[in-house]
């Protein structure tokens, strides 16, 4: 894919000046970069970047609150956690709010930048060890049928039928429950990664939702992931 619009936010200059320069030379286009939350969110509706590389430690407000307010000025953004904290609640938290990935700072560079690809295709990444906490919580709270009709329940009471789903898209989903990316599900399916992309595109719109990470908790709450 061709470079991305990323911003990058975070408080120490020294950091959010390497990571601005790591991208630049990947082939990506940093529209902007901050050092403050409410500033971020002021700039990112301006500048409209496809990724936000985002700390969860800011001076002003919480990256929670960040990702709270990316998502209400531009809702078809991909925030991508870059944090020195992989604690479990910390992670939970942020990808409750709406990120799309968690990765520690430890992270490789080629690691990052990959994720930073990844992210802008809408797969959920996640520092190894992160992603079976998230799914595991998921599923903890998809067993609550009142939160689960609260949250991704399109389908409730009142709301009419599910949208129909292709049998192909419902295996592809079925796959992204699981937890495995695009490369694996192309991989098992024997489709081109672009193919795959293309039926998680078509299902999230028909679905209305964001981004994988809501795909995957709606179907874990439809216990696709059996």
């Amino acid at each position: 894919m061709s470079g991305v619009r990323v911003m990058v936010v975070d408080d120490h200059p020294m950091w959010r000046e390497g990571v601005a320069r790591d991208l630049t030379e990947a082939g990506h286009v940093v529209v902007a970069t901050s050092g403050e939350g409410r500033q971020a969110v002021r700039v990112a509706a301006a500048t409209r970047p496809d990724v936000v590389v985002l700390d969860l430690q800011l001076p002003d407000v919480s990256g929670v609150e960040v990702i709270r307010g990316l998502r209400a000025v531009l809702p078809q953004v991909r925030v991508l956690m870059l944090s020195a904290s992989g604690e479990q609640q910390s992670v939970l938290d942020a990808v409750k709010a709406g990120a799309t990935g968690y990765l520690v700072k430890s992270a490789a560079p080629a690691e990052f930048l990959d994720a930073v690809r990844r992210t802008a295709a809408g797969e959920p990444v996640f520092t190894p060890g992160l992603a079976g906490l998230v799914l595991g919580e998921y599923r903890r709270l998809a067993a609550a049928p009142a939160d689960a009709a609260a949250t991704a329940g399109r389908d409730a009471a009142g709301a009419g039928p599910a949208p129909r789903l292709t049998d192909r898209e419902t295996e592809v989903l079925r796959l992204v429950a699981k937890g495995m990316s695009y490369k694996q599900i192309a991989d098992r399916l024997g489709l081109s990664h672009r193919t795959v992309q293309n039926h998680v595109q078509n299902t999230l719109g028909k679905l209305q939702l964001h981004n994988r990470v809501e795909l995957t908790r709606y179907a874990i709450e439809r216990g696709l992931d059996d």
